[in-house]
């Protein structure tokens, strides 16, 4: 990076901008230059994304109208300035004016030859987080595993002679008598439906991976739902139609997308009020999104987008971090196994899945699933 002597000689810097801002604005980061006095000089294209605003605003207004006179930036910026080099903090929460909150590792640097001027990088978390949570998720999933072996083998086979003998104390029994037999059966009947869907868990076979178009699967679970469980409900589609193919399994992929489609709907219809129901299905390519596989030299470049957006109420905060968890669940008659169920095959396909919800006029939530493409190394 060149010399910033001139512009601390120079009451305007100018002469010096043009060739240090093409520089940040090769960089991806959203990166900052603050003069001796905190007011913000340069701001190159990410930052300007960050913070949705221009960077002559930004030179301009600085952080009012941006953050709150509270916010933990402005407070790391005022620590830094005591300090003799370099500053980070890792996973700081801001909150800008406006309700839009994210997370940032914040570092703070001196510039060479210009004492008081500083640089700020942000380098935002949730790409990171998501693969934290990614890890949790398929913890958990190899925990329901576990839990499915057991409820297999030490529940299923009983349940049958329950039933048994309930039938066989039908044939004698009088009308009060029938009528609890026939709890019982029904009863009996539920167990086992639970226990057939924690089997699914217990399939560690290998999936049958080949190259699949994703559209084509998106609009197999389209069809199927408008006729099932999303019955009534308003779909939309954004779709980017240069998408390569997906590396999956068709069958897999259609059970992913069909239970968040489930699960949009039922949330749709906790809605309370005359909120027409809808649900968007989009897709995307995102370049360059690489996540390393724990325990390995190995990247998965994952760069296939699919989102499943509903404008149901979203999950209650106290459990948006455990959605993927089994029996994890806000729903009265849920049995909290779906979302378990669909971050499981998704991490067979070795892709990522991640609750999100917007913020907007009209929030929304967003179930993202990041899949490798067929012709991925």
């Amino acid at each position: 990076m060149p010399k910033l002597s001139s512009l601390r000689r120079s009451v305007t810097p100018q002469p010096a901008i043009p060739e240090l801002g093409d520089l940040l604005n090769a960089l991806p980061t959203p990166m900052l230059v603050l003069d001796g006095d905190d007011r913000i000089r340069l701001a190159n294209t990410a930052a300007e994304t960050f913070f949705n605003t221009s960077a002559s605003l930004l030179a301009e207004r600085g952080w009012a109208g941006l953050l709150p006179a509270d916010s933990p930036l402005i407070g790391l910026l005022d620590e830094a300035r005591d300090m003799a080099g370099g500053y980070a903090a890792y996973d700081v929460e801001l909150s800008f004016v406006g309700g839009r909150t994210t997370r940032v590792d914040v570092l703070v640097g001196p510039v060479a030859d210009a004492p008081g001027w500083r640089t700020i990088s942000l380098q935002t978390r949730s790409v990171a987080l998501m693969v934290d949570r990614q890890m949790v998720h398929q913890g958990a999933a190899r925990s329901a595993v576990g839990v499915a072996a057991l409820l297999a083998h030490e529940i299923k086979n009983p349940l049958s002679g329950i039933r048994g003998a309930a039938q066989l104390l039908a044939q004698n029994a009088d009308s009060d008598g029938e009528e609890l037999t026939e709890l019982i059966c029904t009863e009996v009947d539920r167990i086992t439906r639970l226990v057939d869907r924690m089997e699914d868990f217990t399939d560690t076979r290998p999936l049958a991976r080949a190259p699949e178009n994703i559209h084509a699967i998106l609009g197999h679970v389209r069809r199927v739902a408008e006729q099932g469980v999303a019955r009534g409900i308003t779909f939309r589609e954004r779709y980017d139609p240069s998408l390569p193919d997906v590396m999956g399994d068709h069958d897999a992929l259609v059970q992913i997308f069909l239970n968040l489609v489930k699960n949009a709907a039922e949330a749709i219809g906790q809605t309370e009020g005359s909120a027409r129901g809808e649900i968007m299905m989009t897709t995307a390519y995102r370049h360059g999104l690489r996540v390393a596989v724990r325990g390995s030299a190995r990247r998965i470049s994952l760069p296939l987008e699919v989102c499943i957006i509903d404008n149901g109420p979203g999950a209650p905060a106290e459990l948006a971090d455990h959605l993927f968890d089994p029996f994890v669940t806000s729903k009265r008659n849920g049995g909290g196994l779906g979302l378990a169920l669909v971050a499981k095959i998704v991490g067979d396909h070795g892709g990522i899945i991640e609750y999100d919800r917007t913020h907007d006029a009209e929030p929304r939530t967003v179930l993202r699933v990041l899949l490798p493409m067929a012709d991925a190394r």
